[in-house]
């Protein structure tokens, strides 16, 4: 996550949340009580992330695609994110992920910059 242009980490009520310009791109999320009783699930203490996506179409594509990895609480009903299982997901899968929410978080024209810098890469 650190290696995308212009990511902070931060603190958030003791968990670690990143950044770009100050907008939230994915952050620590353990589940709390509600979740657990919502998805009819034990207490864990299995890594969870939340990342940010660029609608709810996106998030529900995710999940189906790949509901071992992905899922969301009805908490984030409406909202635009993904709950990840860490333990469940492939490194170049969380990766594309977390691009995708930085893309979708950051300036446009930091954006821009980054695919174009892609491009010289591969090109």
């Amino acid at each position: 996550m650190m290696s995308l242009p212009e990511v902070e980490e931060v603190d958030g009520r003791g968990l670690r949340q990143w950044r770009v310009r100050k907008k939230l791109v994915a952050w620590e999320r353990p589940l709390r009580k509600s979740d657990l009783e919502a998805l009819g699930l034990e207490p864990s203490d299995d890594p969870i992330l939340g990342v940010r996506v660029p609608d709810e179409g996106a998030k529900l594509a995710l999940i189906s695609d790949d509901p071992d990895a992905f899922f969301t609480t009805p908490h984030f009903d409406g909202y635009p994110a993904v709950l990840i299982r860490l333990e469940s997901i492939a490194e170049d899968e969380l990766r594309e992920t977390l691009v995708e929410g930085w893309l979708e978080q950051a300036p446009k024209r930091l954006a821009s910059e980054f695919l174009a810098s892609l491009e010289t890469e591969t090109g």
